[in-house]
């Protein structure tokens, strides 16, 4: 056909490519950074040192070694005498007690104290967790505990407290005393308890510290 001419297209997803020289630089580039990271690596193995690392270890042995002899010598041993904070402490196991650490701090809630109550030197140990600090109102409705109107949720507070006994009802805690409660919720002989009521500072003989029986409450006691 005369006059006939082939119709051009034009393309539109036309892009530079670089030459082949400029792909090598990069990847040259991209090469040095990837040696620079393996040299980096490699230093910080060289800096590790086994000997280093063996001298902390021995250090924490031997402070872990004197707190437990300290303890063993300047604190004492008691009898744990019924289940109320089982399954950490069963009863009969000994316990060993921190006398010292209350001397420079005060007792915190979720600790594990040992006392008599009303400070009756006649009346045995008991163990027993505080919940209630100095100045706070606190109550047991529907099996939940509440300090100042607030639920408390804590990992060792029982999902549903079987009795509320003196914590039915509202109860403010003097300004030297402490509410404790057993672990064991199905044990009462707490601060739920009129015989054992709220506990006076002058009260706590020292903090639950170690468990040495050779059973599987063998341990530090948290």
């Amino acid at each position: 056909m005369a006059g006939w001419r082939r119709k051009r297209t034009f393309r539109t997803d036309y892009g530079p490519h670089l030459p082949f020289k400029f792909n090598r630089k990069k990847r040259q580039k991209q090469a040095r950074a990837l040696l620079k990271k393996m040299n980096k690596v490699k230093d910080d193995h060289v800096h590790f040192n086994p000997k280093t690392v063996a001298v902390w270890a021995f250090q924490i042995m031997v402070t872990v070694l004197l707190a437990f002899v300290f303890v063993w010598y300047f604190g004492t041993r008691i009898t744990s005498m019924d289940n109320g904070m089982n399954p950490q402490i069963r009863n009969q196991q000994t316990v060993l007690v921190n006398r010292v650490v209350y001397n420079a701090t005060r007792p915190k809630r979720g600790d594990i104290v040992v006392f008599k109550p009303h400070g009756n030197e006649k009346d045995r140990y008991y163990i027993r967790r505080i919940i209630g600090m100095p100045g706070e109102t606190i109550q047991i409705k529907e099996g939940k505990l509440y300090i100042d109107g607030k639920r408390l949720k804590a990992s060792y507070v029982p999902g549903n407290i079987a009795q509320a006994g003196l914590a039915e009802e509202e109860m403010k805690i003097a300004s030297d005393e402490y509410f404790v409660i057993s672990d064991n919720q199905y044990n009462l002989e707490d601060s739920r308890a009129t015989n054992i009521g709220n506990v006076t500072r002058s009260s706590v003989y020292g903090k639950a510290w170690f468990v040495p029986s050779v059973s599987r409450q063998f341990g530090f006691i948290k």
